[in-house]
């Protein structure tokens, strides 16, 4: 597991880099909440999920559903490091005319499942693509990353519902509990705690993990993998900003990109 471990680490940090470059090229974006969850997008794309970016369509591939529709700079690093496109068209994040918008949008980009963007609506989306699973007798896996300021809309609940009650044992919901939001703190928006309790209330097969430690994200997957007749949610915490030591707990950097001038010393500096 260790050089599994030392591999997934070096890729988090091309990940990293690539989600400051891009959206400073662009000058703007949300580095945040990319960042804080870029080991979990990593662990899935180049451990856990079967998938294959030569055939994006084949039926039995996992899926991923980016909730948090924001945090695509971190998605467009995975999928481009995974050969869906090319890494240097990474570079045209949000730029007018190009496939990387600043959501993703399945019908531009190859390996983007949903269209994503207005919190609360992937866990439903995922929701349908687990339950199609079900009854057309797939054995694929459905993982939908949430935030946790999203958690505060009505629909995760509405869908978190869903999923506990068609015990839908092929979805893994993963929340990036970073525990800040554009306004502010979490708690003091809009308090989402005990986020463990509300869950394992609506059937859950409930996980907490440090959503940076590779050894126990990879042991909470295959934990999720085990579990039958309900579905599995990871609650990891992690930190906005994670990785780059200006932006870490620092909730100014939800939305906002570097300048071109910090660019260089960021990059260097990317742990």
């Amino acid at each position: 597991m260790n050089q599994t471990i030392n591999k997934l680490k070096e890729i988090a940090l091309n990940v990293r880099k690539d989600i400051l470059i891009s959206t400073c090229r662009a000058n703007s974006g949300h580095p945040g909440g990319s960042l804080s969850a870029t080991d979990i997008m990593v662990c899935l794309y180049f451990s856990k999920m079967r998938h294959n970016s030569k055939k994006p369509n084949d039926p039995n591939r996992d899926r991923f559903v980016l909730s948090k529709g924001h945090a695509a700079p971190a998605l467009y690093s995975c999928l481009a490091r995974s050969g869906y496109f090319p890494i240097k068209e990474l570079e045209t994040l949000r730029q007018l005319g190009s496939r990387l918008q600043g959501h993703p949008e399945r019908t531009k980009l190859p390996g983007v499942e949903a269209s994503t963007g207005p919190l609360g609506q992937g866990l439903s989306f995922a929701n349908g693509v687990a339950l199609a699973g079900k009854i057309d007798g797939g054995d694929y896996k459905v993982y939908c990353m949430i935030g946790d300021g999203e958690s505060q809309e009505g629909m995760i609940w509405e869908a978190a519902m869903t999923s506990g009650h068609y015990k839908l044992d092929n979805l893994c919901v993963i929340l990036d509990h970073n525990r800040l939001q554009i306004d502010g703190n979490v708690k003091d928006v809009k308090n989402i705690e005990p986020v463990k309790d509300k869950f394992s209330a609506f059937n859950f097969n409930v996980i907490e993990i440090d959503g940076h430690n590779y050894k126990e994200i990879l042991e909470a997957l295959e934990e999720a993998d085990k579990v039958k007749g309900k579905p599995t949610i990871i609650i990891a915490n992690t930190i906005k900003g994670k990785g780059v030591k200006i932006m870490e707990n620092k909730v100014e950097w939800h939305g906002k990109a570097c300048k071109s001038e910090e660019l260089g010393g960021l990059c260097e500096g990317v742990c």
